[in-house]
């Protein structure tokens, strides 16, 4: 990949456009397959897009992972601060500067296959004993909002949803995109056939890279022209297939 960032430079995007930008702070949480620590290193979908925009662009900020909360107050109350991956919503858009689309997924609850009664609606999601989710973040407030007064928000992280559900703590999780699912299923070593998608679509977006209302315009396009010199050139989706392989 890295070889194929430096063609892209040398053909149109050269680096160094941004050499005297005033340093940025860059933040992002755990949440698996688009940003996450893998042996002491910040990696994932997501992560590597940006280092790919910042390799175009010369630029060098350093990548922070932090709870999502805390993410959240940074770009919120920080200067110069830029964080990944993030939902674009109506609430947010005049908060924030945007580049993107990164990549668009959704979000499903998940069961045990061997569960009964099988679930099939929102009807039976929301009748259901228990729904556990993560502690904070946008997925356990819609679904709040959305008037589900059967969750479990005890999680701090999603690795716990997993666990919960395994160990017979909770019968319905929610919170990961597909390639989540997956990822998470490598990690605990999770047979195929063990978990069983709802189908009921709690949200579907696309992600994007928020800078804060305080960022430089011209470093915000300039991420954006490089993020779509990557798109065009297909490493998008050679990224995300290195992170989601198609069966």
């Amino acid at each position: 990949m890295k070889l194929a960032i430096l063609l892209l430079a040398l053909l149109g995007l050269a680096p160094g456009a941004h050499a005297v930008t005033p340093q940025y702070q860059v933040v992002t949480e755990e949440w698996a397959p688009y940003n996450y620590i893998q042996d002491g290193e910040v990696t994932g979908i997501t992560t590597e897009i940006v280092r790919a925009i910042m390799a175009l662009t010369g630029d060098q900020f350093e990548i922070q992972v932090v709870p999502s909360q805390r993410a959240s107050r940074m770009l919120n109350e920080q200067s110069r601060t830029i964080m990944y991956s993030m939902f674009r919503t109506l609430e947010r858009e005049r908060l924030y500067k945007w580049v993107g689309p990164i990549v668009q997924d959704s979000i499903h609850p998940y069961q045990l296959a061997s569960a009964r009664p099988a679930v099939y609606s929102l009807q039976q999601l929301m009748a259901a004993p228990q729904i556990t989710t993560r502690n904070a973040g946008l997925i356990p407030d819609l679904l709040q909002s959305l008037g589900f007064n059967n969750l479990d928000r005890s999680a701090a992280k999603n690795l716990q949803l997993y666990r919960m559900l395994l160990a017979g703590r909770t019968e319905i999780i929610i919170g990961d995109t597909e390639g989540g699912v997956a990822y998470y299923s490598r990690l605990l070593g999770i047979p195929p056939g063990t978990l069983r998608q709802v189908p009921v679509e709690i949200y579907r977006a696309s992600l994007y890279i928020a800078f804060s209302a305080d960022s430089d315009d011209a470093l915000v396009a300039a991420w954006a022209q490089a993020l779509e010199t990557l798109r065009t050139s297909g490493e998008l989706e050679r990224i995300r297939l290195d992170y989601v392989p198609t069966p």
